[in-house]
């Protein structure tokens, strides 16, 4: 049998790999330019309009929305090609801004204690928008349609040949965890699939269900995390991921302030 210490180290070796196969493929950024916020919004039209249809499509093939005034973006870029492979939102309001699930799904929220009309604006954020390419999904996948919006199809999870495409998904939620910290928010708010939801926590990020599954582009339901919580639940499979994407956030980061 296996000794503690020898699992733990094998447990570590496995992390560390898993973050270098994803660095050798991929590069998670934030958004800082005008250019690169255009590539956000084709991305979102490519996956929301064109694939999905849950937003007409526009000659521009750019898609935006209101709630884009005060948001803060994340791409992941695929080295080899140069496109974008997946890219995600924080809406972050101030004010009188709301959130899109407060607009949206008003109401969807049981959980009263957790509600975000219970904080102040400035301590609470929603992680929306994530898109991922067709490209960049898992093959047996592409026959599930909330893939498009970050969906695992968990039976192909281990899959050799793609075995670093599910943490494209968690980095999208990692990066995301990085603007939240940057920005002192305390509470975060997402509207997903059940599906997702479970697929996340397999890889170790676990949001907490707030609310029931309602009718909002299919069968969502309203969760709550936080920034503390991921970073305190982490699991050692993830952490190295999660440092190389910190790295490389503040560095997009640094670079955009000096520009």
């Amino acid at each position: 049998m296996p000794t503690s210490k020898t699992t733990q180290y094998a447990a570590q070796q496995k992390a560390e790999e898993i973050a270098a196969h994803y660095a050798s493929y991929f590069q998670p950024i934030v958004a800082a330019t005008k250019e690169d916020i255009r590539n956000v919004y084709r991305l979102r039209h490519d996956v929301y309009c064109s694939e999905l249809g849950f937003e007409p499509c526009n000659p521009q093939q750019l898609e935006q929305d209101e709630f884009d005034q005060y948001s803060d973006y994340c791409l992941v870029k695929h080295k080899s090609s140069g496109t974008y492979a997946s890219t995600v939102r924080v809406v972050a309001p101030s004010g009188q801004q709301v959130l899109p699930l407060e607009k949206y799904c008003e109401g969807a929220i049981s959980d009263a204690a957790l509600h975000p009309q219970n904080f102040a604006r400035e301590d609470i954020c929603e992680i929306s928008r994530l898109a991922l390419r067709a490209s960049f999904r898992r093959r047996k996948a592409d026959q599930f349609k909330q893939s498009a919006i970050g969906g695992i199809n968990v039976a192909e999870l281990y899959e050799e040949e793609l075995r670093c495409f599910p943490f494209i998904t968690a980095s999208m939620y990692l990066a995301a965890t990085v603007l939240v910290e940057r920005n002192n928010i305390k509470h975060a708010y997402v509207m997903m699939e059940p599906r997702l939801a479970r697929s996340t926590a397999l890889l170790g990020i676990k949001f907490q269900q707030i609310g029931p599954v309602v009718d909002y582009h299919g069968q969502r339901a309203p969760y709550y995390i936080t920034a503390e919580r991921i970073r305190t639940n982490l699991p050692i499979t993830l952490k190295p991921l999660m440092d190389m994407i910190e790295a490389e956030v503040i560095q997009s980061l640094d670079i955009a302030q000096l520009a």
